[in-house]
C-alpha cells in the first residue's frame, strides 16, 4: 500500500524556484492520482468548516492550481500562505488537533489521498488522519459533527513531511461511496492542498429524475480512461463543468509530425443512448483541430460505431450536432485530426 514517503521539516527557503526541493514520490508509485479528484472545487467541492484558520483560510485546500509561494508576502497576522494554516497550540495534549470538514464535489469511492504541505517547511503538522462519511441531503457542519454521524477511517494517524506530497492509498475494505471527508492535523500547522482521488458514484435517483443529461460528464460518473497524448494537459479537463477560461483548462496535444491522429476514450455514466454531441474548442484559436469524429461502443468488447462522422471544426467555437438514433453505449471515443486542443466534450442522452 502506498503511504506517506516523507517525514520531518524541509530545509528553509533560500531563494530561487520554491519547488526545486519539493519532495514527491515517483508518479508510478501512486497510480491512483490519474483518477478524478472528487473534492475538486470545479465540480462543487467545498470546505464547510475548520476548527481554526488564523493564518490562512481553509478554502485554499481545494484550489485547483498548485500552491503559490511569495516570499515577500506578509499581512497583519504574519506570513501569507496559499493553504490552510492554524495558530500554534500551547500545552498540547497527545490528541490535540485541528480539523477541516470537506464536502466532496461529487460523491464517490476514494482510492487515494494527497495531503500536500507545499511551502509549509517547518510549520506543517506532525501527523494527519482522514475519515469519511456518506450523508444524505445537505448537512451543515453541526450535523456532521453530531453523534449521529458515522465516520470511516481512510487514513490512520500518520506522520507527514513538510514541503512534500504526502500520499496515502485507501485500504480496499474502506472503498465505498462517501460524500464528506474530515481531515485532522496533529497538533496544528499548515496544509496547502487536499486531493481525494477516486471514482464518481452519483445518486441514481437524481440521474433518473434528470432524464436527459451529459452522460460523459465527470460529475455524473463519466471518466476519461485513456488518451493518445497528455503532453500539455489532461483529457479529464474535457468533461469538467463550465466553459474554459484559458487554454490550460482544456485538453491539448503536442504537434504531430506523422500521419496519425489523437484521441480520447471515455467511460460513460452508465449504459446510455446519446442524442446530441457538443464539441467546444473555446480558447483554442490557432491550435484547434481541423476535424473531429465521435464513436460509441456497448461494453468493453463491443464494436465501435460512428456517432458523429469526421466533421470540420472552427477555432474557439461551441459546435452542436443532433445525431440520428444511436445504439445503447457504455463507452465513447473522440478522435481529433490531426492534433490540437479540445476544451469540452458533451454527450447528451439518457440511461437505457
Amino acid at each position: 500500500m502506498s503511504t506517506a514517503h516523507f517525514t520531518g521539516p524541509a530545509a528553509p527557503y533560500t531563494g530561487g524556484d520554491p519547488y526545486a526541493d519539493y519532495r514527491a514520490p515517483d508518479p508510478d508509485e501512486v497510480p491512483f492520482t490519474a483518477l478524478a479528484d472528487l473534492a475538486d472545487r470545479r465540480i462543487g467541492g467545498t470546505v464547510l468548516a475548520a476548527s481554526d484558520e488564523f493564518f490562512a483560510e481553509r478554502d485554499h485546500l481545494l484550489a485547483p492550481a498548485p500552491a503559490h509561494f511569495d516570499p515577500a508576502a506578509f499581512g497583519t497576522r504574519g506570513k501569507i500562505m496559499d493553504g490552510w494554516e492554524s495558530r500554534r497550540r500551547r500545552a498540547v495534549a497527545a490528541d490535540d488537533h485541528d480539523w477541516a470538514l470537506i464536502r466532496l464535489g461529487a460523491p464517490g469511492v476514494v482510492h487515494g489521498l494527497l495531503v500536500d504541505t507545499a511551502h509549509f517547511r517547518g510549520n506543517h503538522p506532525q501527523s494527519v488522519s482522514v475519515e469519511a462519511t456518506e450523508a444524505e441531503g445537505h448537512p451543515d457542519a453541526a450535523a456532521l459533527l453530531g453523534p449521529a454521524t458515522r465516520w470511516t477511517e481512510l487514513v490512520p494517524r500518520t506522520g507527514t513531511g513538510g514541503h512534500a506530497a504526502n500520499v496515502f492509498e485507501v485500504p480496499a475494505a474502506a472503498r465505498r461511496r462517501f460524500t464528506h471527508l474530515r481531515l485532522r492535523q496533529y497538533p496544528d500547522g499548515g496544509i496547502a492542498r487536499l486531493r481525494a482521488y477516486g471514482e464518481v458514484r452519483p445518486d441514481p435517483a437524481w440521474l433518473r429524475a434528470l432524464g436527459t443529461f451529459d452522460v460523459a460528464a465527470l460529475e455524473y460518473g463519466g471518466f476519461a480512461e485513456d488518451a493518445s497524448d497528455r503532453f500539455y494537459s489532461s483529457p479529464l479537463n474535457t468533461i469538467t463543468p463550465g466553459r474554459p477560461r484559458t487554454m490550460g483548462e482544456g485538453w491539448e496535444t503536442r504537434r504531430r509530425r506523422d500521419d496519425g491522429n489523437d484521441w480520447v476514450r471515455y467511460r460513460l455514466a452508465g449504459r446510455c443512448v446519446v442524442r446530441a454531441v457538443e464539441i467546444d474548442t473555446g480558447c483554442y484559436k490557432g491550435n484547434a483541430p481541423g476535424h473531429a469524429a465521435v464513436s460509441v461502443r456497448d461494453g468493453e468488447a463491443g464494436r465501435w460505431r460512428v456517432l458523429l462522422p469526421r466533421t470540420a471544426l472552427l477555432p474557439d467555437t461551441v459546435h452542436r450536432f443532433v445525431v440520428p438514433e444511436a445504439p445503447p453505449a457504455t463507452h465513447a471515443r473522440l478522435d481529433i485530426f490531426p492534433d490540437g486542443g479540445i476544451a469540452r466534450l458533451r454527450l447528451y442522452g439518457s440511461l437505457s
